[in-house]
């Protein structure tokens, strides 16, 4: 019997890869649709989309949220990919960039409204952008991680007001980060860690690709599942500054 060099799952793997790759688009700043800056007073909310999924996919949780919060007035939701938080954070900084300086003063840093979200990848994206922003002095009403996959995504910087993290434990193949804590719980509140199981959910995945279905786990269907996309809109909604 001849054998094959790659077993069949990992070749699927590796065409569906391949076939999202290929169909990416790169972002640009000028993909951006909120008017900058922004008014004082408004908030940004930036989504980070997981893997490489393409920055603007409709049929991703973090795109549909973003494209539902932009129905709020005086929130402006922008999605980018999680390998291009320097594009994320060139936005931040064009966003309260109210006297057109070229860089954000005390005061424009003081009255920045920037909240972070993100799933798998892009949840670790949201926290290390979050931490590259305290370094600049810049805070964040609200972090929130769904299943995040990363390093360094456990600890949720001072500059964060409150943070988040909804997550599953019933891979294969990828399981989430199952706990976050704060740097400084005297600065920053952990709203929960809050687990999701898939054992036994049904959870609607015909809008899935075959490779997210058969292939993903618990993991894609997390990323389906309304019920984790409501509790996301809910916290961001109560983040927001009235």
């Amino acid at each position: 019997m001849r054998r094959t060099p790659f077993p069949p799952f990992a070749v699927g793997i590796f065409l569906h890869c391949a076939a999202i790759i290929a169909t990416c688009h790169g972002q640009t700043f000028s993909d951006f649709t909120a008017p900058l800056p922004l008014a004082p007073g408004n908030t940004l909310v930036i989504g980070f989309l997981g893997g490489w999924e393409r920055w603007d996919d409709p049929d991703r949780g973090v795109r549909k949220l973003a494209v539902e919060l932009r129905g709020m007035r005086g929130v402006y939701a922008e999605t980018v990919s999680n390998h291009r938080q320097s594009l994320a954070l060139a936005l931040i900084q064009a966003a309260f960039d109210w006297n057109h300086n070229g860089r954000l003063d005390p005061d424009e840093r003081a009255g920045a409204r920037v909240i972070l979200y993100g799933q798998s990848l892009g949840g670790s994206a949201a926290v290390r952008l979050a931490r590259k922003l305290e370094a600049l002095g810049i805070p964040v009403l609200l972090t929130v991680q769904i299943d995040s996959v990363g390093r360094n995504d456990g600890v949720i910087p001072a500059n964060v007001a409150a943070a988040a993290n909804l997550f599953q434990h019933d891979g294969p193949p990828i399981m989430g980060r199952t706990r976050i804590r704060a740097e400084d719980p005297s600065r920053t509140r952990i709203l929960g860690n809050f687990r999701y199981r898939y054992w036994f959910k049904d959870v609607d995945m015909s809008s899935a690709t075959w490779a997210r279905k058969h292939l993903g786990g618990a993991h894609a269907r997390m990323e389906l599942d309304p019920a984790v996309w409501a509790q996301v809109g809910r916290m961001i909604r109560q983040a927001i500054p009235q």
